[in-house]
């Protein structure tokens, strides 16, 4: 049975062995080791190399026997494979929090794939008429990186789109796959013939484009509740033996969203094997909700209907990040049907705006750790009850800055009243969303916000804070 060594400071020392202890049925044995720091935040690589001797040998008494891993704590600083490399043995940073040491070792037992996925997504630049081509290739550019696979051209009604040929020419020059989408046969006859990639959409009246070009059209029917209408397009393309999207329409709330989803289910039951495209804009763009959460769903219903492309659009500033949640949305759906297992436990991704696990520490315990220390600075965590911030002087507790800030006696020392306001704030909101706060670091928001630069490197010099 694998042997791993956990180190950590004085004051966590007693909480990481509680955790470890509470594991049921842990597939390793496992040892604490102090390494003399108080504060197991402060640990550094350098450090480690340092005061723990090489090769790790276990010193829990049961005799000479090496180590197979060594686990630091999360937010350790440096480089942790050089260190393995010193040791002769994998070293690893644990998670942040002690109490998540479980489901940490839950998530690698399971080595979740998230890079695979079977929806491509269509994201389309819908007001492409009036940008220049350099512009539209710009966009195209922020929506690959944020998982795109294919550009939508969005045509708009009456208004000229002169420049059509030479965008779909010129992003395909750059590696793109492209689509053109129009309610005009003659715009999408000319997208076709400019070498773009797919055709949105074409009814059974208009198919006759489809025989004009090699690019694989999208099929609707001629209303959305004409299903009759959109067997016969699939019929059609599958006689002729032509590659094609098939797309039931699904409509906003409240116009008829459950028909539509009907709908599609219907399609998958006709067509068993029929690509279908889900276009999601109607949901994400037209619902005064976070985005996030309705990715996942309808990229959950693309996943059991087996859909094989999604077309979204970023144009309500809420809907800003609808191609970067989609894609972490199938990919996450993609594994939990690969899976045969509830999208759980995989990703917090798409968590952006709460923490399954807010609060992992309770008041008491936070008084706990409190009471050993002896130093003058402040600690801050929170609890159900509000923000914690101690330090020797002892314990207080409040529910916003404001209330805190006289308890504090910072009004003479603007660097540290700067660092605690900063903190403070970054508490408040985490405990009033329900997110995990850690101090001095930034909170989390999923894939709904790019990750911070290090602050290390603002120029600014923290004071030593850091929770144990």
């Amino acid at each position: 049975m694998e042997h791993i060594v956990f180190l950590t400071g004085r004051l966590a020392e007693g909480s990481l062995r509680r955790v470890l202890g509470g594991i049921e049925d842990a597939p390793f044995t496992w040892e604490v080791r102090d390494i003399g720091l108080q504060v197991a935040a402060l640990m550094t690589a350098e450090m480690i190399a340092r005061r723990v001797p090489a090769p790790a040998f276990s010193q829990d008494g049961r005799g000479q026997r090496r180590a197979d891993r060594i686990i630091v704590p999360g937010r350790c600083r440096g480089d942790v494979r050089a260190l393995g490399a010193h040791f002769g043995i994998p070293v690893e940073r644990g998670p942040q929090e002690l109490k998540d040491l479980p489901r940490h070792f839950d998530r690698a037992a399971r080595a979740i794939d998230l890079t695979a996925y079977d929806v491509a997504i269509f994201a389309e630049i819908v007001d492409a008429p009036k940008l220049t081509v350099r512009q539209i290739v710009e966009r195209a550019r922020q929506l690959a990186a944020d998982g795109a696979n294919v550009i939508d051209l969005g045509c708009l009604p009456e208004t000229p789109f002169d420049h059509l040929a030479d965008s779909v020419q010129a992003l395909k020059a750059a590696g793109f796959a492209v689509s053109v989408d129009s309610s005009d046969a003659r715009e999408l006859l000319r997208g076709g013939r400019a070498g773009a990639d797919y055709l949105l959409s074409l009814t059974l009246d208009t198919l006759w484009v489809a025989g004009e070009v090699q690019a694989t059209p999208v099929l609707i029917a001629r209303a959305p509740a004409d299903e009759a209408s959109l067997y016969a397009a699939v019929e059609h393309m599958q006689r002729q033996g032509r590659p094609f999207l098939a797309d039931a329409i699904l409509d906003p709330i409240p116009f008829g969203l459950t028909a539509s989803i009907v709908r599609y289910h219907r399609l998958r039951q006709r067509f068993a094997d029929a690509p279908i495209m889900l276009g999601v804009g109607n949901l994400t763009e037209l619902t005064e909700a976070d985005t996030s959460g309705i990715n996942a769903v309808l990229l959950g219903i693309a996943a059991e209907l087996k859909a094989a492309a999604v077309l979204t659009t970023q144009v309500s500033r809420h809907a800003c990040r609808a191609v970067r949640e989609a894609d972490w949305a199938r990919r996450i759906m993609h594994a939990a049907a690969r899976a045969q297992s509830l999208p759980k436990g995989m990703s917090d991704a798409l968590m952006t705006v709460h923490a399954k696990h807010p609060f992992p520490d309770t008041p008491e315990e936070i008084d706990e750790r409190a009471a050993q220390v002896r130093d003058p600075n402040f600690r801050v965590q929170i609890s159900p009850l509000g923000l914690h911030v101690y330090n020797r002087e002892g314990m207080r507790l409040g529910q916003s800055p404001f209330q805190l800030w006289p308890r504090l006696g910072l009004q003479n020392d603007a660097g540290h009243a700067f660092y605690m306001g900063v903190e403070l704030a970054r508490a408040e909101i985490a405990w009033q969303l329900g997110k995990r706060y850690v101090q001095d670091q930034p909170l989390d928001w999923g894939c709904a916000a790019l990750p911070f630069p290090p602050e290390e490197d603002s120029g600014f010099e923290r004071p030593c804070h850091s929770p144990a």
